[in-house]
C-alpha cells in the first residue's frame, strides 16, 4: 500500500486517502460488495461516468472560494489526471472527468496540499455548502455569510451524523432577501437577517428539485447564529433515523416532511435535543480570513473599442459596498473551462485583487475585490484569456448539467441545445443579452442539476417514442418557474414535449410572444397573467411527431443516431455475503467509536456506536429478506421479529438499547456504556447469524 504521510499534514486525511486505496483494492479483488464501495467512493468524491472505465472528481469548494493557490493546485491536478477540463457545476463546485480510478487517491492527496477537499463532494452526505457569490460584499446584505458558510462546512465534514443518510443534503446560505442562494429549494436554506441588532437568520426547511420539486416550509423566521449549527445537527439526525433508504425516488427529505408534516417534524426534532452536543454553537468570525487586496500599480490601458467595453462593463461589472470596488463577473460558457485559462486567471487576481474568486450557483466566475481604476485593465487581461463576453447572470447565460456527455442519467443533451440556444439569443435577440429578469435553464433528466424546473423557461431531457417504435431525443419546455426572494418562490409548468432539434423554434415562439404581449412586465407575471393553457396552444405545433426528419434523431452536439442509454452500470459486479458484509461494517463502526472515544470526542463516538447497533440489526433483518428502508422501521422489526419471538435474547427492547441516543447529554460515561452496549448486540447478532447458518446445513 502507497503511503501518503510525505505528501499530507493532516493525519485524519492521510487516514481517509489510504483507506480509499485500501476499499480500491478490495473491491477489484472481490471483497467488497459493489454498492458498498459505491457508497464509500462517492463519498470521496469519485463517481462513476456513462463512459466505461473512467470517473468523474467532484472537487468540493464551500460556497465557491477558490484561493490563486487552489487554482493552480486544481489546474496542476487535472492536467496530470484528466484531461485539462475543469466544468463549474451549479452547487459551486469543479468536476474533472475521465480519471482512473486506481489514480484517484493520488490525486486527492495531490489537492490537499492546498486544502482542496473531496470528501463528501458526491453520496448521500452533507454535500457542498452553497452561497451568493456576492456574499461580502454585496451592497445590500446585511452582514456577510461566508464566515458562517465555513464554519457549518468544517463542522459537519467526516461528522459521522452525515455520513451514511438515505439520501444527499444540501445546504444554502443566501446573502440578502433578494435569496440569490436560492434557499426555498434545499434541505435547508439559510438567509442573513438583523433582528434587534442581532445577527441571525430566517430557516427554510425540506425544499427540493427533481421530478417532483416542493417548495421549502418555514422553519423560523429569525434563528441567532449560535443556533444555527445545533439545528442543523438535529435535522440531520432526524433525517438519519426517519429518512427514507430503500427507494432513491422517496429518499429525500421532503418526502419525508411530505409523510409526517411541519410538526410533526418539530417533534421529532425535540426529540434529538438532548444527543445534540452543543445547545449553542457561536461562531468566531474574527478568525475568518481578512481580505488582503493586492497593492499593485494601475497599469495605462488604452481600449480600442469602447463600445464593446461599456457593453461588457455594463452586464459584467459589479458594485461592492466597499468604496472604490467592484467585481467582475466572467461567463463561463456552460461551466467549462481549461486549466492554461485557470493558472493565467489565478496569477491575475494574486496580483492585482484578492487572491480569490468565487464560483457561481450559475456556473460562472466572478473576482472580488478589484480596484475600480483597475477596470480597463482587468477587461484588457481579461480579454485575451476569452473571459469578456457580456452578459453575465443574463438571459443570455444559460445554465446546463452535463447531460449525456458524461453522466450516466442523462437522457438527451443538455450542453449541445444549451450551446445552440445562447447562438439564438446572441444572433436574434441581442437585447437580451442585458435582460436579468429572463433565466433559462437545461437538465438532460429528471434530476435537475441544472435546475431547469425553477427557471423562467426549462428543458428537460426526454425521449420519444414514434409509431414505428423509433427513438428520438426530446425536450419537455417548462415555463414560469421563478424566484420571488425572501424564500419564496415559484417552479415552472411543464407546458409540452417536443423534439430536441425544436428547442430552437419554441425558444422563439417564446420570446416573440413575450415581446408582443410582456407588456414591459417580468417574465413570471407574464406567464402568469397568459396561463399555462395559453403557452400549451402556443407551442402545440411543434409536438407533431408525425413529420419527423433523420436530423430529429440526431442529438445536439452528436453526429450519430440517438440511443436511449440510462443508467449504465459503473462497475464491474462481484458476489459477495450481503449480510456479513453489514456484520463488517458493523465492526468497523466500533473501531470508530473506540478511537472517538479516546480522542475525547463523545459525541461523534455515539453516533458510530449507534450506526453499529442499528447496522448489526440490519444485517438479520436483510437476512430474513424484510424491509430495511429506514432507521426507524428497522428498530421496531427488529424487535418484533426477533425480539418479541425470542429468537435473539437481550436484556431489554432493541429500541430501549438503540434510542439511548437521543435520551441521554453527550459524555464520556454514557460513550462508554453505549458503545459496551454496541459490542453486545454485534456479538449477539453474530452468534444468532452462525447458530442459523450451522443450522441451515
Amino acid at each position: 500500500m502507497k503511503s501518503f504521510r510525505t505528501e499530507i499534514e493532516n493525519p485524519v486525511v492521510e487516514k481517509d486517502i489510504i483507506e480509499l486505496e485500501r476499499r480500491i483494492r478490495q473491491f477489484n479483488e472481490g471483497e467488497v460488495d459493489e454498492e458498498k464501495f459505491r457508497s464509500l467512493r462517492l463519498a470521496r468524491g469519485v463517481y462513476g461516468q456513462r463512459q466505461q472505465g473512467v470517473q468523474m472528481i467532484r472537487i468540493k469548494l464551500p460556497y465557491g472560494k477558490v484561493t490563486s493557490n487552489q487554482l493552480r493546485r486544481i489546474a496542476d491536478v487535472a492536467d496530470e489526471y484528466s484531461t485539462g477540463r475543469l466544468h463549474i457545476t451549479t452547487r459551486q463546485d469543479i468536476q474533472i472527468h475521465y480519471v482512473d480510478l486506481e489514480r484517484t487517491p493520488e490525486l486527492w492527496a495531490q489537492l490537499e496540499k492546498d486544502n482542496v477537499t473531496l470528501r463528501e463532494a458526491c453520496g448521500n452526505t452533507v454535500r457542498n455548502v452553497t452561497a451568493s457569490e456576492t456574499a461580502g460584499i454585496d451592497v445590500n446584505e446585511p452582514f456577510d455569510v461566508s464566515p458562517y458558510a465555513q464554519a457549518v462546512f468544517e463542522y459537519f465534514l467526516r461528522n459521522p451524523i452525515g455520513q451514511e443518510m438515505g439520501r444527499k443534503f444540501k445546504v444554502s446560505f443566501s446573502a440578502t432577501e433578494a435569496d440569490t442562494g436560492l434557499s426555498y429549494m434545499h434541505d435547508l436554506g439559510f438567509i442573513a437577517k438583523i433582528k434587534n441588532g442581532e445577527r441571525g437568520f430566517k430557516v427554510l426547511l425540506a425544499g427540493g428539485l427533481g421530478s417532483q420539486p416542493r417548495h421549502a416550509d418555514v422553519l423560523y423566521d429569525f434563528l441567532a447564529t449560535d443556533k444555527i449549527i445545533p439545528l442543523m445537527e438535529g435535522v440531520i439526525r432526524v433525517f438519519d433515523r426517519y429518512g427514507e433508504r430503500k427507494s432513491r425516488a422517496k429518499a429525500r427529505l421532503k418526502f419525508l416532511l411530505k409523510a409526517i408534516g411541519l410538526e410533526g417534524f418539530k417533534s421529532l426534532l425535540e426529540e434529538e435535543q438532548d444527543a445534540i452536543p452543543n445547545a449553542s454553537y457561536p461562531i468566531a468570525i474574527d478568525d475568518y480570513p481578512k481580505t488582503q487586496v493586492a497593492k499593485a500599480n494601475t497599469p495605462q490601458v488604452t481600449i480600442q473599442d469602447q463600445t464593446t467595453f461599456e457593453q461588457w462593463k455594463s452586464s459584467n461589472v459589479i458594485l461592492q459596498k466597499q468604496d472604490g470596488f467592484v467585481a467582475i463577473g466572467i461567463k463561463v460558457l456552460l461551466g467549462d473551462f481549461y486549466t492554461d485559462k485557470a493558472r493565467l486567471l489565478a496569477n491575475l487576481v494574486e496580483n492585482y485583487a484578492a487572491g480569490e474568486i468565487r464560483l457561481s450557483l450559475r456556473q460562472n466566475i466572478l473576482i472580488p475585490h478589484v480596484r475600480e481604476a483597475l477596470i480597463p485593465f482587468f477587461y484588457k487581461e481579461l480579454r485575451q484569456l476569452g473571459f469578456v463576453e457580456a452578459g453575465y447572470n443574463k438571459a443570455l447565460d444559460i445554465t446546463a448539467c452535463p447531460g449525456t456527455d458524461t453522466c450516466n442519467l442523462g437522457i438527451a443533451s443538455s450542453t449541445g441545445i444549451a450551446a445552440e440556444l445562447e447562438k439564438v439569443i446572441k444572433n436574434e435577440y441581442p437585447q437580451y443579452i442585458q435582460n436579468p429578469d429572463v433565466v433559462i435553464k437545461i437538465s438532460g433528466c429528471m434530476n435537475a442539476c441544472g435546475q431547469h424546473n425553477m427557471a423562467h423557461i426549462g428543458f428537460q431531457g426526454m425521449s420519444i417514442r414514434t409509431k414505428d417504435k423509433l427513438v428520438a431525443p426530446a425536450l419537455q419546455v417548462l415555463l414560469g418557474g421563478g424566484n420571488f426572494g425572501d424564500g419564496n418562490g415559484r417552479f415552472a409548468d411543464k407546458v409540452v414535449k417536443i423534439p430536441s432539434k425544436r428547442g430552437p423554434q419554441a425558444l422563439r415562439l417564446i420570446l416573440d410572444d413575450f415581446e408582443v404581449n410582456g407588456n414591459d412586465a417580468r417574465f413570471e407575471n407574464y406567464y402568469e397573467s397568459q396561463g399555462e393553457h395559453y403557452f400549451y396552444e402556443l407551442l402545440k405545433p411543434l409536438t407533431n411527431i408525425e413529420n419527423l426528419t433523420q436530423d430529429d434523431f440526431i442529438d445536439w452536439g452528436n453526429s450519430e443516431k440517438y440511443k436511449k442509454e440510462i443508467g449504465v452500470g459503473e462497475c464491474a459486479g462481484v458476489i459477495v455475503d450481503l449480510v456479513a458484509t453489514l456484520f463488517l461494517e458493523s465492526q468497523e463502526k466500533i473501531e470508530n467509536a473506540e478511537e472517538a472515544l479516546k480522542a475525547g470526542k463523545w459525541a461523534a463516538s455515539i453516533y458510530y456506536a449507534y450506526q453499529s447497533i442499528v447496522n448489526s440489526a440490519k444485517a438479520l433483518l436483510t437476512a430474513e429478506k424484510t424491509k430495511t428502508n429506514t432507521h426507524a422501521r428497522i428498530i421496531k422489526d427488529f424487535d418484533r421479529l426477533f425480539v418479541a419471538t425470542g429468537k435473539v435474547q437481550l436484556e431489554t427492547s432493541f429500541e430501549s438499547i438503540a434510542l439511548q441516543l437521543n435520551k441521554n447529554k453527550p459524555s464520556e460515561a454514557f460513550a462508554q456504556s453505549y458503545l459496551k452496549n454496541a459490542k453486545q448486540v454485534l456479538t449477539t447478532l453474530e452468534a444468532h447469524r452462525k447458530l442459523e447458518l450451522q443450522e441451515a446445513r
